[in-house]
């Protein structure tokens, strides 16, 4: 994470003038086609482009997948953020990407061995929607984390069992999943999926005002993804 200053200019840029988000918020806005992609095609883009021991992340990413496919949804939640948890090393975007704020595909931050918080995420939300959970139960949700001294930009993914439900919280600083109420030192801020943004008051606002969003379904196109 960056330090304080960093973090606070980060919200006041992804906000765009959207209100707070309570954790109890969230709409049933209609399904969305779950994510789809041929394996063997994605191990080969990912040895062609980063190497063999990217090929490699990838075939583990698979078999978590293959094996979760079995289970009923806490355990697809399970076995999905204790991957990501795992796969990752956690770091800057400056450090990995030598950018200030990068969205990496699953697929590359698998390449890279690392990611920042929104890459453990986007993970796991795709992850997910693989394995054929409803997007209508998932939220990138921003929040600020109190780590320390010191209130942080975070992300995490919210998992929400039926509308308006209090949400699990699947979050890289902390390997068990929770119930928001047992996260304390996470104030939600907004949050979003691929149907779109959530605003208190205003109903759901178009996800393609996040133009971050935009790039990484544009990037997974052309790896061989169907988001």
């Amino acid at each position: 994470m960056r330090d304080r200053r960093q973090a606070s200019a980060r919200v006041r840029g992804l906000l765009q003038g959207l209100t707070a988000l309570v954790w109890g918020l969230a709409l049933a806005w209609g399904s969305a086609p779950a994510l789809t992609f041929d394996p063997m095609q994605l191990a080969a883009y990912a040895r062609q482009h980063y190497g063999a021991k990217a090929e490699r992340a990838v075939q583990a990413w698979q078999a978590m997948l293959d094996r979760a496919a079995g289970g009923d949804e806490q355990e697809k939640l399970r076995q999905v953020n204790a991957f990501w948890n795992q796969a990752l090393i956690g770091g800057e975007d400056i450090t990995i990407w030598g950018k200030t704020d990068y969205w990496a595909t699953p697929l590359e931050s698998l390449a890279k061995g690392a990611g920042d918080c929104e890459d453990y995420v986007i993970g796991k939300y795709f992850s997910l929607l693989r394995l054929g959970v409803s997007p209508d139960k998932l939220r990138l949700v921003y929040v600020r984390a109190q780590v320390g001294s010191q209130s942080i930009a975070h992300m995490v993914l919210g998992y929400y069992p039926a509308p308006q439900a209090e949400p699990l919280v699947l979050d890289s600083l902390v390997d068990r999943i929770q119930p928001a109420h047992l996260r304390p030192d996470l104030t939600p801020v907004f949050s979003f999926n691929a149907e779109g943004i959530y605003v208190p008051g205003g109903g759901r606002r178009s996800v393609d005002q996040i133009g971050r969003w935009r790039d990484l379904l544009g990037k997974m196109r052309a790896e061989g993804f169907q988001p």
